[in-house]
């Protein structure tokens, strides 16, 4: 029987305060997007989602649609929380989100409050909670008023299955926006989660500063890029890589010389720093005061300690810092 490590709490600097929140959240959270579907392997799943709780990790993101197939990564998760986690459920943050397609018909996606209440109760229910800790709205709806949407986030919150909200790839003005709807319903959105990495600074620096002017804590995923800011690809493409196996979301065309040149001057970088590319990448996401958090993925738990290794670092230099600069620039 599973017991967590007694060492999990033994570094409170592990912890940052989500935006302006009573929430303190892992710098290093673990997302289920990929390595937990009906078709991986449940053993391996388990090991990664217990080993992180050992090393601090409370919080655990997963989505509506994350698998395959649609739902199995909360399926998994809920598995998991029954035979090894639930005596621990009140340790724990447990996210899903509610906005891509998930069934057919007009109902089953995007930000109506149909779909979102009705997809939040069948994330309860494959994982076999009560309630989860944040609600997020997965993606802006253009053809739903953003009253509406946000209305179900906080009807979600009134009706005790969800205790915050969140808003996941809205751009700076839709965030401000449903910000203050929120507000004026009396629950203040939590977080938000988009795409940042050093290959993808969309969020530079307009909604980073929208965050902190909100109040808005930042998780920010994808921070090594698909696994790109990682030294998997230096000597070709792992046949159990993402580009190897899974070319959803990360083709072989991607990993271009170009690209494995910046990448390389990066490692170097990160070697002399006493870090793994990966570590560098993480602390570099981290080093934003309205980043609260990094989601990563693992597919093996040697990649889940790997980065939370990179908290063991988060410092920069401005000599290190400009280098990185002079790197992305090429």
């Amino acid at each position: 029987m599973y017991s967590p490590a007694a060492t999990r709490y033994d570094a409170p600097s592990f912890y940052r305060r989500c935006g302006r929140s009573g929430v303190r959240l892992p710098l290093i959270s673990l997302g289920l997007w990929h390595n937990f579907g009906a078709q991986d392997d449940y053993a391996n799943a388990r090991a990664i989602a217990c080993r992180a709780f050992d090393l601090g990790v409370t919080h655990f993101d997963l989505a509506n649609n994350y698998g395959p197939p649609d739902g199995a990564a909360e399926t998994t998760f809920g598995r998991i929380l029954r035979e090894d986690l639930a005596a621990w459920r009140d340790e724990l943050i447990i996210s899903t989100k509610a906005g891509y397609y998930m069934w057919p018909g007009p109902y089953g996606e995007w930000g109506s409050r149909k779909y979102l209440l009705a997809s939040l109760d069948q994330s309860l229910k494959r994982m076999g909670l009560a309630y989860v800790d944040i609600f997020y709205s997965h993606r802006p709806d253009p053809d739903t008023p953003l009253e509406e949407t946000m209305g179900a986030l906080a009807h979600a919150v009134r009706s005790g299955k969800a205790l915050y909200a969140g808003i996941s790839n809205y751009p700076a003005a839709e965030t401000v926006r449903a910000a203050k709807i929120l507000r004026d319903l009396g629950t203040p959105c939590l977080i938000h989660q988009p795409r940042y990495s050093m290959l993808d600074r969309w969020v530079e620096p307009q909604l980073l500063a929208t965050l902190a002017a909100e109040g808005i804590g930042g998780i920010v995923f994808s921070p090594l890029a698909k696994g790109l800011l990682t030294d998997r690809y230096f000597k070709g493409i792992p046949a159990d890589s993402r580009a190897g196996h899974d070319q959803r979301f990360l083709r072989p065309a991607d990993i271009t010389e170009a690209l494995l040149a910046k990448t390389k001057q990066l490692n170097d970088l990160a070697l002399a720093r006493g870090q793994t590319l990966a570590q560098l990448a993480l602390a570099w996401v981290l080093r934003q005061p309205a980043v609260t958090s990094a989601l990563i993925g693992a597919s093996r738990v040697s990649q889940l300690e790997d980065c939370v290794g990179a908290t063991r670092q988060l410092s920069f230099t401005g000599e290190e810092l400009a280098r990185i600069e002079q790197i992305l620039a090429g």
